[in-house]
């Protein structure tokens, strides 16, 4: 089974705690704040694995959380950081955030690797927060969550030159005859219902990859007769062979025929309309087809292309075709990545607002995954922890937010499951 799109959840692992912790020696009494940090929590790695062709097995998993940091030890020790998670795809494989559809990664070259998701920071002991003034801190920092996702994976398989044209032109026979692919083969539209890929020997060591697309039709630039699905596999080739039926078998126009398809690549991506391109004339071996080769080629070459008369049945001509197109691939550049490289940048930061205030009836709630980081790291029975607490909300700014919203002495505020008088 062919699958070349899948939704995933990602989950990198979360910053263990940072531990409160005092020495605790025979000799000496008055030990001092030893709480160790909190593990790093382990990334989402994506790579590319040459040995995989599809992205089928998605199909049955879906969801991948790394592991989380172990939490700070005392005698300031360090927990343990969480493992890595190495999720493997096939060569070719786009990696996108389904809420804002940009590119978090391309994953082409063999190997490659890309951090989708980091793990989040492990949390501060207790022993980073002592002062001359403050010589016995009863608190620590929690660990900072992992980032998650909902991630988009979808297969741009990549191949040297893509096949393109009608179906029935001929394209799964040519791919046969040429590599040692065995494409689903009979004389009825969309026989192919996904690409095929196989390689091109032309001598020792001149080779290519090519890749057979299913059938186009007029409107597959708008998603007609699985064109999304199609064209997609296109985007990465470096030249196309287009194929068509000059023989016109089931009463089809091959000059039409050959200006829609073009008109279609055009519509769905005007880069791919400039992209170099062969015309292959297939079935030259059927009356019709030596009857409509002059005129065929006259209007084809006077488009500026390359034409080759071509029997992908019989064998004719096939192999004067693929040493021009191996020839060819030397000289052309090679297909401009779909990130720039200063571009490519993996991992960004959710931009969030540090904290939001509602009001609910007559009381102030604030909400926020800071507010709710510094909740979980304060001691709220440690006078200096809320200390701490009260310095921190007026740092950032809740302080002033309130009193901006008319905060009067007395209200009450609520964080989450805290609820405290509003004093000035």
């Amino acid at each position: 089974m062919f699958i070349d799109r899948a939704r995933i959840y990602i989950k990198a692992g979360d910053g263990g705690n940072g531990a409160v912790s005092f020495r605790r020696e025979k000799y000496v009494p008055a030990g001092g704040p030893d709480g160790g940090d909190g593990g790093k929590g382990g990334d989402i790695v994506f790579e590319v694995d040459e040995g995989l062709r599809t992205l089928i097995d998605f199909k049955y998993r879906r969801k991948y959380v790394a592991e989380s940091g172990e939490n700070g030890g005392s005698a300031k020790r360090t927990g343990k950081s969480g493992r890595d998670l190495l999720i493997r795809v096939p060569p070719g494989t786009v990696i996108k955030d389904s809420e804002t559809g940009r590119i978090l990664a391309d994953m082409v070259e063999p190997g490659q690797r890309a951090v989708v998701a980091r793990g989040g920071k492990g949390g501060a002991g207790n022993w980073h927060f002592a002062t001359p003034t403050r010589q016995v801190p009863n608190f620590a920092k929690p660990g900072d969550p992992g980032d998650e996702y909902t991630v988009e994976l979808e297969l741009k398989m990549v191949a040297d030159v893509g096949l393109i044209g009608f179906p029935n032109a001929g394209k799964s026979t040519l791919l046969s005859k040429v590599t040692a692919a065995r494409p689903k083969i009979a004389d009825y539209p969309f026989t192919t219902l996904e690409p095929n890929l196989g390689v091109v020997r032309v001598d020792e060591g001149a080779s290519f990859l090519l890749e057979d697309i299913p059938g186009l039709i007029e409107g597959a630039h708008r998603g007609v007769g699985l064109g999304f699905d199609f064209l997609r596999h296109v985007e990465r080739c470096k030249m196309f062979l287009h194929i068509v039926d000059v023989a016109g078998v089931d009463g089809r126009d091959p000059v039409g025929d050959f200006e829609k398809i073009n008109e279609e690549l055009r519509l769905y991506d005007p880069r791919l309309a400039e992209r170099y391109q062969v015309v292959a004339a297939n079935k030259i071996d059927l009356p019709q087809g030596q009857e409509n080769l002059e005129r065929f080629t006259e209007a084809v070459e006077a488009k500026g292309y390359k034409m080759f008369p071509i029997s992908a049945a019989a064998n004719t001509g096939v192999w004067q075709l693929m040493q021009y197109i191996a020839a060819k691939l030397n000289e052309l550049p090679p297909v401009a990545p779909l990130m720039d490289a200063e571009e490519e940048i993996v991992y960004t930061a959710k931009e969030e607002e540090p904290f939001t205030i509602r009001k609910e009836d007559d009381v102030f709630v604030i909400e926020g995954n800071w507010i709710d980081k510094l909740v979980r790291s304060v001691n709220f029975s440690s006078y200096e922890s809320v200390q701490y607490f009260q310095r921190s909300l007026k740092s950032k700014g809740v302080i002033d937010a309130l009193e901006q919203m008319g905060i009067n002495e007395g209200d009450t505020v609520k964080i989450y499951d805290i609820e405290f008088e509003y004093m000035r």
